[in-house]
């Protein structure tokens, strides 16, 4: 295909893909002149390029489809339902004629005429403006304006009735032809599209400039990043060869370059990943036009709300989730929203609300599908649970909400009474979980009668290179990606005897839960070298979760994590389902990855959580006891902590330890963890310890570690202060697993590292900050400091790369920027953000060199709020907080 044919198709379908939501929010506010405008470009540019490719068919629905929308953006068309539904026809009809022309080459012969038609005669009936200017004297009398009036009226009314062309041309017959005499500036205007408005030259500066900017970025073809990706990979793998070389020979001359050569290749890998980077809006563009088209089918009044389209993710991850969300949200339009009637007897309001949410978390991105509907009986799925065998009636009294719901996910599993078109086969939810669990995510749902059903879905951000664990069983590696592994339970030869069995299954009590037990080797039918002392040996668990269950993997070894680059399983293995991939490790072994959903189907699944969740319901809990754990310090004296205080259990070789001033730090998940030792209540300390335990205890975003001696274990008990005690840093005396044990005060501990612990922390995330400098040096240096005191930060190295952005999203609350500036200057950068409607509450603050009375007296005329000379980042912070604090204010007074 034609290289230039390939670009306008690629083009063509990345404008086209946010057109469907564009003019359904159109429809919603008819009176966006943006909105309008944007709708115009688009299709003006399709058609544009269909005139110099010679695509007549393609252009001609384009061509009508923009005077359609050319005579709305002059406000001399009403923009209402029939008018809205011939535009989306025609989109419809593009859609189609792109698709054929990328399919075979050639444009498509297929006839449009009766489409065109209709348009083309809806565009004829604008040409007289929808309000007459008042210095304009009428033409005709005022029956004349009647009967115009009544005749668009009669053609909207037979839009809306889906009318014949036939119907359209009778309808305009009588139109006064004087009519189109009166406004020949519109003739004028629509003869010659292309003509740019005469316009003030500051915007026409802007403009121009707007094109240099889009020059600067460039279309990659996505088997390119592909490739680069799967090189970059190729580089990780060589660079995990040269670690493991490197531990071995601290001493050696190649340590440095090695050490370079991974600090190189994390940067390259993440930049690389930022190209495969895309957001999930792009997945969700066809949501709104099918949410419109489910609301006229079902008779329903359904609102879809979408917030965080911008959060980003892997372009694999997006394909894959594509199919999964448009089942869901129709299954919500369909089973969830009820009707009008139903909702406003139950005293809700008419028009049902779907609320589609994206954010980060951790190492994953979080995406909730919610709906204000009826919720589903809980009764209803447990009846059709049992009567398909997937739950005993006998165990259905003690089965939890969050496993009922799950049975949703089974195959042909449906409460719906009646098959519609739409669903309610029982066909599709299984598909949504499969779907998910293949690209490593989990799905849950909760819902509430009468309040509505929320679907949480749980993705990583990316497929290709992750975080794994490396493990042995059977005397063979492997690997299992850490964002299945909850946590890594050890234990010893005396524990090993707390394992027990309940219906031929082994279980182990983790703190107050029966966890499910499964020999890895066992279940990849691997033979294990039994050592004679066997009885003597400590047993690992690896405890993994898939969805809402969790199990234990017992495995002979674990090794550490590593990044390992994710290549596909062999043809021979694909149908194998325990496995989801191979890498090559470190050491140069390849390696299987294992995939844990596979594994947790493969031993029964669902079934033996419900007899685990039924064993645990009978056991006894009435108990009021709470998890402690038990650690040792110096002189074998043993204390304990409440476990539910407790953040993490880490162990930091000594080296690690620094000392900054009088404090001892680690570094610890790229932030400073400030380290206490148990010295401070009293106790002298000892011989130092390495590796050295930590006690990490977290609240919001602050973090502090407490070093013990030792970590001895975690019993449930009954807490009771059987004696105070004055000692610092001790709550008192219990009695704990029939033993006298000091209670450390944690408050004692986490006021001593950070004296504002228990402070309210003002999360500023979500205040945007936008930076505009040209030195590198200085955007950096203002970013850090920023972002230190949690602002979210975007910085740009010029005016009209910021204003490129601005005019994509809006959603900043602040601007920083230099005075001169090429191009575009500070001033005049100022004066365009106080001029848009979408900018000009946003706080503008001038960072500069210069500081001469003209120049604070010009910053005054252009609108800045702040005028500040570079650089107090005291000075400057605490402008920003100031207009944050006002930010909050009037969020809770619109509140």
């Amino acid at each position: 295909m034609d290289d230039i044919l390939q670009e306008f198709l690629a083009e063509s379908w990345e404008n086209l893909g946010q057109l469907d939501s564009e003019i359904v929010e159109l429809e919603k506010d008819p009176q966006n002149a943006e909105l309008i405008a944007s709708i115009f470009r688009t299709i003006h540019t399709i058609k544009g390029t269909c005139g110099f490719l010679g695509l007549t068919n393609l252009g001609a629905v384009a061509h009508s489809a923009e005077n359609v929308l050319g005579k709305m953006r002059e406000r001399m068309l009403e923009v209402s339902p029939g008018a809205i539904s011939l535009v989306l026809e025609a989109i419809d009809r593009i859609k189609e004629l792109l698709q054929g022309l990328e399919a075979t080459g050639e444009e498509p012969k297929t006839d449009h005429s009766t489409l065109t038609l209709m348009l083309d005669e809806l565009a004829n009936l604008a040409t007289a403006p929808l309000e007459s200017p008042p210095q304009q004297p009428p033409s005709a009398p005022v029956s004349g304006q009647v009967e115009d009036i009544s005749v668009e009226n009669q053609v909207e009314d037979k839009l809306l009735g889906e009318p014949s062309p036939a119907d359209i041309a009778d309808s305009i017959e009588s139109e006064p032809a004087a009519l189109t005499d009166s406004h020949p500036e519109v003739l004028a205007e629509s003869a010659d599209p292309l003509t740019p408005a005469a316009g003030g030259t500051e915007e026409g500066a802007v403009r121009s400039s707007k094109v240099s900017v889009a020059d600067l970025s460039i279309r990659v073809n996505v088997n390119v990043v592909d490739s680069l990706m799967n090189l970059v990979g190729e580089l990780v793998l060589t660079r995990n060869q040269l670690l493991q070389l490197a531990r071995g020979d601290e001493e050696s001359k190649y340590a440095a370059p090695i050490t370079h050569l991974n600090r190189v290749t994390t940067d390259l890998q993440e930049g690389v990943m930022k190209t495969r980077m895309q957001p999930i809006g792009n997945a969700w563009n066809k949501l709104p036009r099918l949410v419109r088209d489910l609301s006229q089918v079902t008779n329903k009044h359904i609102e879809l709300v979408m917030t965080g389209a911008e959060t980003e993710l892997d372009r694999t991850v997006l394909d894959a989730i594509k199919d999964p969300l448009t089942h869901m949200v129709r299954n919500s339009a369909d089973h969830g929203i009820e009707s009008s009637e139903v909702r406003k007897a139950a005293g809700k309001a008419e028009s049902g609300t779907i609320h589609l949410n994206a954010y980060h978390e951790g190492g994953h991105v979080i995406i909730e599908i919610q709906d204000d509907g009826a919720g589903i009986s809980r009764e209803r799925v447990l009846k059709k649970a049992i009567s398909q065998g997937l739950i005993k009636e006998v165990d259905a009294p003690h089965v939890t909400d969050s496993h009922v719901f799950s049975m949703i996910f089974q195959a042909g599993f449906s409460t719906a009474e009646q098959v519609s078109s739409i669903s309610g086969r029982g066909v599709g939810m299984d598909v949504v979980r499969t779907q998910i669990e293949k690209i490593g995510g989990t799905v849950d749902l909760n819902s509430k009668m009468g309040k509505g059903t929320t679907v949480r879905i749980k993705i990583p951000l990316t497929l290709a290179i992750v975080s794994a664990l490396v493990l042995e069983s059977g005397s063979q590696p492997f690997a299992i990606p850490q964002l299945g592994v909850v946590e890594l339970v050890r234990l010893s030869a005396e524990d090993c005897k707390k394992i027990e069995t309940i219906h031929d299954k082994k279980v182990f009590r983790l703190r107050d839960r029966l966890l499910p037990l499964v020999h890895l080797n066992e279940v990849l039918q691997l033979e294990e070298d039994t050592p004679k002392d066997d009885d003597l040996q400590d047993t690992n668990i690896v405890v993994v979760q898939v969805g809402e269950d969790q199990f234990g993997l017992i495995v002979s070894r674990i090794f550490d994590t590593e990044e390992i680059v994710v290549k596909p399983v062999g043809r021979l293995l694909k149908n194998i389902g325990l496995y989801q991939g191979t890498t090559i490790l470190g050491d140069g072994r390849v390696v299987m990855i294992l995939d844990v959903g596979g594994i947790f189907n493969q031993c029964g699944g669902s079934s033996a959580h419900s007899q685990s969740v039924a064993e645990e319901a009978t056991a006894s809990s009435d108990r009021n006891t709470i998890s402690m754990l038990l650690f040792g310090v110096r002189d074998n004296v043993t204390m304990a902590v409440p476990l539910s205080l407790v953040a993490r259990l880490e162990e930091f070789p000594l080296e690690s330890i620094e000392l900054n001033g009088d404090r001892k730090v680690v570094q610890y998940r790229d932030n400073l963890l400030p380290l206490l030792s148990i010295e401070g209540a009293g106790f002298g300390g000892g011989e130092p310890v390495d590796p050295q335990p930590v006690i990490v205890f977290s609240e919001n975003n602050r973090s502090m570690g407490l070093m013990v001696n030792e970590i001895k274990d975690i019993i449930d008990e009954q807490l009771v202060i059987r004696m105070q005690s004055d000692r610092p840093g001790v709550l008192g005396t219990a009695i704990i697993g029939k033993n006298a044990i000091d209670v450390i005060d944690t408050q004692y501990y986490v006021t001593r590292s950070t004296p504002n612990w228990f402070e309210k922390v003002e999360d500023k995330k979500s205040f945007r900050v936008l930076i505009v400098d040209d030195s590198m040096f200085f955007r950096q240096l203002v970013a850090t400091a920023l972002e230190t005191e949690g602002y979210s930060v975007v910085a740009r190295d010029s005016c009209i790369a910021a204003v490129e952005l601005l005019e994509k999203d809006s959603r900043f609350h602040a601007v920083i920027t230099d005075l001169d500036l090429p191009m575009m200057d500070g001033f005049e950068f100022c004066e365009w953000l106080k001029s848009q409607q979408n900018t000009q509450e946003l706080s503008v603050i001038a960072l500069t060199s210069a500081n001469s009375s003209a120049d604070h007296a010009r910053a005054r005329e252009s609108g800045f709020d702040e005028f500040l000379v570079k650089f107090n980042s005291h000075e400057l912070i605490s402008c920003l907080d100031e207009s944050f604090a006002r930010l909050k204010y009037k969020t809770g007074v619109n509140a």
